[in-house]
């Protein structure tokens, strides 16, 4: 109900006077929940959801010159470069999809990258209108990940604080024995969220430095995040 009145309000909004022509770039850690934002700013103000898997997925299976490439990296266990990649967002932004607005997950990473998405839409005629950052604490995002806990048997997501099952250890589909993933256990966490920290920070001081750098406290309920995102695209 609330989503739904939210969606309503903000459509009301743009029909009377503003357009949704909106480009924005949503950054979060790891357990910011960052990817449950990115479907309900794009279901409310209808805009594509523009995710680094996805354009590498789709540059791969419809096989561009770039996708190829980028494929070429993947299968050795490489990173792609930086130039491929802004290739590949390149050509998925000049999309007539994009032409009123995206939402940019995933992309950039590092502050090159970030330069570089700068030029790249000055050549399209674009510029950035939000870099929205979903704030939470280190040690609120090492106990959001590390609590996940998977079937092996129909894959059913649970977490011991958030979402537990109803049996302590075990899923509730089909009781199978539930499993920690490697990425999910502390010391991994830990190292992997350090790593994306570093790099969020250089990032958070560039875009604060652009002037268009918004930090919402993603320590709320996911509606009440969700509220304040939404108040400040319409704003």
């Amino acid at each position: 109900m609330q989503k739904e009145f939210f969606k309503d309000f903000l459509i009301g909004s743009f029909v009377s006077g503003r357009g949704i022509d909106m480009n924005i770039i949503l950054m979060g850690l790891p357990g910011a929940g960052k990817g449950t934002q990115a479907e309900r700013i794009v279901e409310t103000f209808n805009i594509p959801h523009i995710s680094t898997g996805d354009m590498f997925r789709a540059a791969i299976k419809n096989q561009t010159p770039l996708g190829v490439e980028a494929k070429s990296y993947m299968d050795k266990g490489n990173l792609v470069p930086d130039e491929i990649t802004i290739g590949i967002v390149r050509e998925r932004l000049s999309k007539d999809d994009c032409a009123k607005g995206f939402l940019l997950d995933g992309f950039p990473r590092t502050v090159p990258q970030a330069e570089a998405l700068s030029s790249m839409l000055k050549e399209l005629g674009r510029e950035l209108d939000h870099v929205i950052n979903i704030e939470v604490r280190r040690e609120l995002l090492i106990e959001r990940l590390t609590g996940r806990w998977i079937c092996p048997t129909c894959a059913a997501s649970y977490h011991t604080v958030f979402n537990p099952p109803q049996v302590d250890g075990f899923c509730d589909k089909d009781g199978s024995k539930l499993f920690q993933r490697d990425d999910d256990k502390a010391e991994v966490v830990t190292q992997r969220l350090d790593v994306n920290i570093s790099q969020a920070n250089l990032l958070v001081d560039y875009y604060s430095k652009e002037g268009i750098l918004r930090t919402i406290n993603g320590e709320q309920d996911i509606n009440k995040v969700f509220e304040n995102i939404a108040t400040l695209l319409r704003g």
